[in-house]
């Protein structure tokens, strides 16, 4: 079975584990079994499989769902482009331009997390949060995009503050001094559709819930960025880790 199963795509796959319980059991018990493992080398850039982008993510099962929770090369501004890795958005040097970007999958129940982190100077504005499918995802001038309406919730980490329905909802982390982001510092984002939170860690430190009464809609990770030639890269994580 898993070597008949290692040939097959993903959307086969799911349709097998529905089967019976031993074909699930062969599919779900192993997430670094071998059809895991020959699923990834054809869906993931080579790239994102021998450099760290990946590091967090344990599995090759969870490495394809990351994958499939990705930046979506057909959500984002046209000022942006997703690099070969799969995971990583570029923003070209286009002047007088906010541009942004979502996953290919939104949320609408469960607990998510992912990791974000900037490869590049954050310029004036560099927020990371969530949308709708509504939320604009470019515009005129260097503005903090995400959170300028009531469709997205965003976190500026270049003055730190929180940004929904264009106006600054205070200072997070909400303590005295808190650090500045550092370039490569991986942010994780946690949103919880159970009780409507988005919340964020840096490293492993909880820095608190951020956005709390979140609509019941389905709720995108985004981000929005104004630099030239910058580079976010968002990894999917899975469901979060208490503790």
């Amino acid at each position: 079975l898993e070597l008949v199963f290692s040939y097959l795509e993903l959307r086969e796959l799911r349709s097998c584990a529905l089967v019976c319980k031993l074909w699930h059991r062969v599919l779900h018990g192993d997430e670094n079994s071998e059809v895991w493992r020959s699923l990834a080398a054809r869906c993931l850039a080579e790239e994102a499989l021998r450099t760290d982008i990946l590091c967090n993510v344990p599995t090759y099962k969870g490495k394809v769902r990351a994958f499939h929770h990705a930046f979506s090369t057909n959500d984002c501004s046209r000022n942006v482009y997703i690099k070969k890795n799969g995971f990583t958005l570029h923003r070209n040097p286009i002047a007088q331009s906010t541009d942004g970007a979502r996953t290919k999958i939104g949320f609408s129940e469960g607990r998510h997390a992912w990791e974000v982190w900037w490869e590049g100077p954050l310029g004036t504005v560099a927020v990371i949060g969530i949308a709708t499918k509504r939320a604009a995802m470019q515009c005129q001038g260097y503005v903090a995009l995400l959170g300028s309406d009531d469709q997205s919730w965003g976190w500026n980490l270049v003055d730190n503050n929180l940004l929904h329905n264009g106006e600054v909802n205070g200072s997070f982390p909400q303590c005295n001094n808190a650090p500045k982001y550092q370039i490569g510092e991986r942010i994780r984002v946690i949103l919880d559709m159970e009780d409507k939170t988005l919340a964020f860690e840096r490293g492993y430190e909880f820095l608190g819930v951020a956005f709390r009464g979140l609509p019941k809609v389905c709720l995108y990770p985004a981000v929005s960025a104004v630099y030239g030639n910058t580079e976010v890269t968002l990894v999917y994580l899975g469901k979060p880790l208490d503790g």
